[in-house]
């Protein structure tokens, strides 16, 4: 079992293009090795890192708004 994932096997795993990974890497939003020329990911650490944004995406989402309740004329 290989230890990290080449930048296009992450992007494949994410469901993302090759080039937005790596736009990612480059800002430091996503977590990677770089070794040489090479950019590197770790799996467990792009789960960590999913894990994340998902908890970040469903705490940032508002509350439903309710409707108020109306009587109908019949």
């Amino acid at each position: 079992m290989k230890a990290t994932l080449t930048s296009r096997e992450t992007a494949q795993y994410l469901g993302i293009s090759y080039w937005k990974l790596l736009e990612l890497a480059k800002a430091g939003a996503i977590p990677h090795i770089r070794v040489g020329n090479r950019v590197l990911f770790r799996q467990p650490s792009i789960m960590a890192w999913l894990e994340a944004r998902e908890q970040a995406s469903v705490a940032a989402e508002p509350e439903p708004i309710q409707g108020k309740i109306r009587r109908l004329r019949g």
